[in-house]
């Protein structure tokens, strides 16, 4: 019997990846976090399969489904939103099934930022403008920042931020990142990234706080900042330059 974490995506339900759709329809249960993971991932789920909604569960709850899972010898399929690499949840989980040595698996998922930016039909890295992207947060109720992972200091690198779960912060998001980037610097915002009700807000950080307050957002949507978000005028990378020599190319002469 093992657990397998699986990486269920941003929201589409054909943004899940083959190996996760396969584990899904081979798991006699799945448990899945029914506030923010599309009720459309079920349908891979086999006939007469166990579904739990783990949303109004406790983390003793869900290790007590574990438990009992393991004692019938049955395969679990723990869908969570996005990746499981971060903000997941997974960490303490994992921690909770050792103690009962109960085996799992961990397979990737679409993460968030990656179909906001799909969304946005942007390459979120631009040449001689923005190299870095920064995943980030603000401090909430399940989870405070450490004391050094501040928007302060990142923002101190002129790097792309991607800011999650911070959409309540907006007016603290805007305050702290003004000193570096400026007012003009572009700001967008992806509310359900790939979801049927996905739409995005863009602005400057001058003037997103008013845009917000027309058109409200409550939950589930993904704050970019940085100057590459709009550049167009920029140096073209040298990987496709024609006199750019690599090893598959073959241009000894040039």
């Amino acid at each position: 019997m093992k657990v397998h974490f699986i990486g269920a995506g941003p929201g589409a339900a054909d943004l899940i990846t083959v190996r996760g759709a396969k584990l899904i329809s081979e798991c006699p249960v799945c448990l899945h976090a029914g506030s923010i993971v599309s009720p459309e991932l079920l349908q891979y789920c086999p006939d007469g399969a166990r579904i739990i909604n783990t949303a109004p569960m406790s983390l003793d709850e869900i290790e007590a489904e574990y438990v009992n899972a393991a004692a019938n010898g049955e395969d679990v399929a723990r869908l969570h939103s996005g990746d499981l690499s971060v903000w997941s949840a997974v960490a303490e989980q994992i921690r909770r099934l050792q103690k009962h040595g109960i085996e799992y698996t961990m397979t990737p998922g679409v993460p968030s930022f990656a179909a906001a930016a799909a969304a946005l039909g942007r390459e979120l890295t631009i040449p001689s403008v923005a190299q870095s992207l920064v995943l980030t947060r603000v401090s909430g109720r399940a989870s405070p920042m450490p004391p050094k992972e501040t928007l302060d200091n990142f923002a101190a690198t002129g790097s792309t931020l991607a800011i999650h779960l911070a959409i309540h912060a907006l007016p603290q998001v805007v305050a702290e990142l003004v000193p570096h980037y400026g007012v003009d610097c572009p700001v967008a915002i992806v509310v359900k990234a790939s979801w049927p009700d996905e739409r995005i807000v863009r602005g400057t950080l001058g003037s997103i706080e008013e845009q917000v307050q027309n058109e409200p957002i409550e939950r589930t949507a993904l704050i970019f900042v940085g100057p590459g978000l709009d550049a167009t005028d920029f140096r073209e990378s040298s990987l496709y330059d024609a006199a750019y020599q690599r090893r598959f190319r073959g241009r000894d002469g040039l």
